[in-house]
């Protein structure tokens, strides 16, 4: 199976029988490209039988029409996949992934519309003010001279999850070495809005980490200390990957732990 695009949307279905859709959305500077950016753990994903529907987007100020125009996108998708029949004809429930400023995306979308969803995956939620989510901006400090903020504010968006978010079953991860992570901050507010439905996974790795691609290290015909180095970080990368693709599975199907 080889990745697809559908209404704007890439998709990737597994061989097998059909489990479940994942609707995924990335960070802020890599959604473009999903299909690339994230191969590795979604490919992963869609071999346990969840097809995946990664909907790229560029990012603006406006998260609140970044929010409406994805979820649009990956309806027209889904609808198309169904007609062709394409995923079968028993209910398949849809899980919602994001990284990053994905995370906000399905947060908002949860928020704002009547989406049904069997749970979302939160990895790596941040939710900072434009002046330090966009680096130009915080370095030469033009936030006073142009006065702008993302739609909703960090404020505005907690509020709409605090009040309304409807997803029920979560899963946040976070990393331990991630500056970047804010998931601290909104786990609290999902544990008041859904006590007991909450799970919170620390893992080893960053911020980048599913961005992580399984490479196989080609040495030559002499070894040399730069292989062992390759190798070293190489297994480094995808044991951090695998603890992602292992969590991940393990609470779409917690069949799986067993």
């Amino acid at each position: 199976m080889e990745w697809q695009e559908i209404s704007g949307n890439w998709v990737y279905l597994p061989r097998q029988e059909i489990i479940g859709i994942v609707h995924f959305l990335g960070g802020a500077f890599v959604a473009t490209a999903p299909q690339f950016s994230y191969s590795s753990i979604l490919e992963q994903i869609a071999q346990a039988g969840y097809g995946i529907v990664a909907t790229p987007f560029l990012n603006t100020f406006d998260h609140l029409a970044i929010a409406r125009e994805v979820l649009n996108r990956f309806e027209t998708a889904l609808e198309r996949l169904q007609k062709t029949n394409r995923l079968g004809k028993r209910y398949l429930p849809i899980y919602g992934i994001g990284h990053s400023m994905g995370c906000k995306l399905h947060l908002l979308i949860g928020s704002l519309y009547e989406v049904e969803r069997a749970g979302n995956i939160l990895i790596s939620f941040n939710n900072y003010p434009a002046n330090r989510a966009i680096p130009l901006m915080e370095q030469f400090d033009l936030s006073p001279v142009f006065d702008v903020e993302f739609i909703p504010s960090p404020l505005q968006t907690e509020q709409l999850i605090a009040d309304n978010y409807c997803i029920r079953r979560n899963l946040l991860i976070k990393f331990s070495q991630d500056d970047l992570d804010q998931t601290i901050d909104l786990n609290p507010v999902l544990q008041k809005r859904f006590p007991e439905m909450i799970t919170l996974r620390t893992l080893t790795g960053t911020h980048l980490t599913p961005l992580s691609q399984n490479i196989r290290w080609q040495t030559g015909e002499i070894f040399t200390p730069f292989d062992a180095i390759g190798q070293w970080v190489n297994q480094k990368l995808s044991g951090n990957l695998m603890e992602l693709k292992q969590e991940v599975l393990t609470w779409l199907n917690p069949m799986l732990a067993f």
